[in-house]
């Protein structure tokens, strides 16, 4: 098979082809079908795989970003080992997992075979909908060292992205579901602690920050905190839209390493200019400038001074490109972790301190107005530091206190200096170029 269909949801927009059989992995182009071009409401996959003129000759895409785009819909580090090994794959063989995987991946995307989905109508298998119990999940959270979190009855339930252990499942009130099929999808992803035993309060800490997140005025995803009795976290998926009658439609979404073409495995800083840059797809610029100021401001102040592009979403449609809600917000330094793939916001920086000459630059960069950064900057501060006090209190009962008090021994202080390098932020106008 040199050839898989691509599909928005229940369109068929393109088709992905391997060029070179002795590395499956390395060489891909895409092409758009023609009638997907010729929709009045046609959009890109990404802005870094641009449609070809209506009525043009609609030559296939190639290069990294082809690549970059849909090696990032996979998993990485060891969750990626471990998903490919039990597929019988190399780490390397990203058209043998897109092939096996690819059904149900992140955003409305399908990656297809051809003739499979064909022979179905374009819709595939019935539609297929699996109990999983409590104590079967407590079961496999425990024993993930000799079979990965996604394997299932043995097949890979969803190519979910990053490094952590995930999971999408269908939320009907309390049960929770594997489902496949016409118009069906997974609404919510569970998250287990990490096997890393240092990690295990991940759960609680990315509770507290979306939680945090959300009373500070970021749009972000709705959470939950079960036990199984291990702590898993229930996040929403802001790329599915369930309708009243229980199907289930996908949005399509991006991360910002799709949208500008970066593998997030190569060791490579995104700049803040680079994020900014892509508002100019936005049909709203000046919403989607406040929102991804308010994300980056708020990674600062859990410490997170070396938050991920990746980790930062974006929806896509004939509209352009807007910021998605947030996810994946968790105190790192509180975990003893530091991220790698930093976004560069302008200056040397280490865990929690920027000093406001690397604010200036991250405001010429970025062409914020160096008024509204100092404005946004020291709303949110205040913001963060009440918020998260008070919020400590409101989730004592579900959040066990050693994790409250490392991850407001980061954001407190983080505050108090921030708040006051904001009044040292010039008033006048930058360059923004």
């Amino acid at each position: 098979m040199t050839r898989l269909g691509l599909w928005l949801d229940e369109r068929e927009v393109g088709w992905l082809r391997r060029i070179d059989d002795e590395r499956p992995g390395q060489r891909l182009t895409l092409g758009y079908l023609e009638r997907w071009v010729a929709e009045p409401l046609t959009h890109p996959l990404a802005t870094s795989l641009p449609l070809p003129p209506r009525g043009g000759p609609g030559e296939e895409i190639a290069g990294d970003a082809v690549l970059s785009f849909f090696d990032n819909l996979l998993p990485e580090g060891e969750a990626r080992v471990s998903t490919f090994a039990a597929l019988g794959l190399s780490s390397d063989d990203l058209w043998g997992a897109l092939s096996l995987m690819g059904r149900d991946v992140a955003g409305a995307l399908r990656v297809i075979d051809d003739e499979a989905q064909r022979d179905h109508g374009g819709r595939g298998a019935a539609p297929m909908q699996r109990h999983i119990s409590r104590d079967e999940l407590s079961e496999r959270i425990r024993h993930r060292d000799t079979q990965p979190f996604a394997v299932w009855d043995g097949r890979v339930r969803g190519a979910l992205p990053g490094r952590q252990d995930k999971l999408g499942v269908y939320v009907d009130r309390s049960d929770w579901s594997l489902v496949d099929g016409p118009q069906m999808a997974s609404t919510h992803v569970l998250k287990p602690a990490p096997v890393e035993p240092a990690l295990s309060d991940r759960p609680f800490n990315e509770f507290f920050c979306m939680r945090l997140a959300e009373r500070v005025g970021l749009d972000v995803a709705r959470v939950e905190l079960h036990h199984v009795p291990e702590p898993v976290l229930l996040v929403q998926r802001f790329d599915r839209q369930r309708l009243k009658d229980g199907r289930v439609r996908r949005l399509h979404a991006i991360d910002a390493c799709q949208a500008l073409g970066v593998r997030a495995q190569e060791q490579r800083t995104v700049s803040s200019a680079e994020l900014f840059g892509l508002l100019r797809h936005s049909p709203t610029p000046l919403v989607d400038s406040r929102a991804l100021l308010r994300w980056l401001i708020f990674q600062r102040l859990i410490g997170n001074s070396e938050a991920r592009a990746k980790d930062l979403a974006f929806h896509v449609d004939h509209g352009g490109l807007r910021v998605a809600a947030a996810c994946d917000l968790a105190c790192m330094p509180a975990l003893g972790v530091r991220e790698a793939h930093a976004i560069d916001m302008g200056g040397v920086s280490d865990a929690l301190r920027i000093d406001e000459v690397a604010w200036v630059e991250f405001a010429r960069r970025g062409g914020v107005a160096p008024r509204n950064l100092s404005l946004e900057l020291r709303r949110m501060c205040e913001l963060v530091r009440t918020q998260a006090e008070a919020l400590g209190e409101t989730l004592a009962q579900e959040v066990p206190r050693r994790v409250l008090d490392g991850i407001l021994s980061c954001i407190l202080p983080a505050c108090e200096r921030q708040v006051a390098m904001a009044a040292s932020i010039p008033k006048t106008d930058v360059d923004s170029s």
